[in-house]
Protein backbone atom coordinates (compact mmCIF):
# COMPACT_ATOMS: atom_id res chain seq x y z
CA UNK A 1 0.00 0.00 0.00
CA UNK A 2 2.91 2.64 0.96
CA UNK A 3 4.48 1.03 -2.07
CA UNK A 4 1.76 2.20 -4.32
CA UNK A 5 1.98 5.97 -3.04
CA UNK A 6 5.65 6.10 -3.69
CA UNK A 7 4.99 4.79 -7.41
CA UNK A 8 2.26 7.19 -7.29
CA UNK A 9 4.29 10.25 -6.29
CA UNK A 10 7.29 9.68 -8.46
CA UNK A 11 5.39 9.16 -11.32
CA UNK A 12 4.01 13.18 -11.06
CA UNK A 13 8.01 14.09 -11.29
CA UNK A 14 10.02 14.42 -14.16
CA UNK A 15 13.34 12.83 -12.85
CA UNK A 16 13.27 12.46 -9.45
CA UNK A 17 16.21 11.06 -7.34
CA UNK A 18 15.16 9.04 -4.80
CA UNK A 19 16.81 8.28 -1.49
CA UNK A 20 16.59 5.13 0.75
CA UNK A 21 17.35 5.60 3.71
CA UNK A 22 17.63 2.68 6.55
CA UNK A 23 17.87 2.67 10.40
CA UNK A 24 17.85 0.44 13.54
CA UNK A 25 17.09 0.16 16.45
CA UNK A 26 19.90 -0.21 19.59
CA UNK A 27 19.85 -3.46 20.09
CA UNK A 28 23.25 -5.37 19.19
CA UNK A 29 26.84 -3.48 17.87
CA UNK A 30 27.03 -0.72 15.96
CA UNK A 31 28.73 -2.19 12.92
CA UNK A 32 25.83 -4.85 13.08
CA UNK A 33 23.22 -2.21 12.54
CA UNK A 34 25.29 -0.10 10.44
CA UNK A 35 24.98 -3.63 7.64
CA UNK A 36 21.06 -4.03 8.88
CA UNK A 37 20.25 -0.62 7.92
CA UNK A 38 21.44 -0.53 4.66
CA UNK A 39 20.00 -4.46 3.80
CA UNK A 40 16.57 -2.99 4.98
CA UNK A 41 17.28 0.01 2.48
CA UNK A 42 18.32 -2.22 -0.22
CA UNK A 43 14.88 -4.33 0.38
CA UNK A 44 13.42 -1.39 -0.44
CA UNK A 45 14.96 0.05 -3.22
CA UNK A 46 14.75 -3.94 -4.99
CA UNK A 47 10.90 -3.85 -4.63
CA UNK A 48 11.37 -0.04 -6.11
CA UNK A 49 13.27 -1.67 -8.94
CA UNK A 50 10.68 -4.30 -9.43
CA UNK A 51 7.57 -2.51 -10.21
CA UNK A 52 9.63 -0.39 -12.86
CA UNK A 53 11.57 2.81 -10.96
CA UNK A 54 15.42 2.70 -12.55
CA UNK A 55 17.70 1.76 -10.75
CA UNK A 56 20.46 4.64 -11.88
CA UNK A 57 17.70 7.35 -9.86
CA UNK A 58 18.11 5.18 -6.60
CA UNK A 59 20.47 5.99 -4.07
CA UNK A 60 20.81 3.65 -0.44
CA UNK A 61 22.40 5.07 2.59
CA UNK A 62 22.12 3.33 5.75
CA UNK A 63 22.20 5.62 9.20
CA UNK A 64 22.61 2.29 11.91
CA UNK A 65 21.07 3.37 15.06
CA UNK A 66 22.04 6.81 14.93
CA UNK A 67 18.51 8.50 14.26
CA UNK A 68 15.94 6.82 16.11
CA UNK A 69 12.12 8.29 16.21
CA UNK A 70 12.02 7.11 19.44
CA UNK A 71 15.10 7.49 21.61
CA UNK A 72 16.06 4.79 24.38
CA UNK A 73 18.64 3.44 26.04
CA UNK A 74 21.63 0.59 24.34
CA UNK A 75 20.18 -2.77 23.82
CA UNK A 76 16.36 -1.16 24.59
CA UNK A 77 13.97 -2.65 21.29
CA UNK A 78 12.01 -0.28 20.03
CA UNK A 79 9.48 -1.38 16.67
CA UNK A 80 9.65 2.29 15.57
CA UNK A 81 13.22 2.81 15.24
CA UNK A 82 13.18 -0.28 12.17
CA UNK A 83 12.18 1.51 9.73
CA UNK A 84 13.30 2.48 5.87
CA UNK A 85 12.59 6.27 4.71
CA UNK A 86 11.93 7.52 1.37
CA UNK A 87 12.95 10.28 0.12
CA UNK A 88 12.15 11.64 -3.44
CA UNK A 89 13.57 15.51 -4.69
Amino acid sequence: QILDRVVDELSRRPAPEIVVIGHTDRVGPVPYNDTLSIRRAERVRDELIKVGIAAERIRVEGRGEREPLVATPDEVPEPRNRRVEINIR
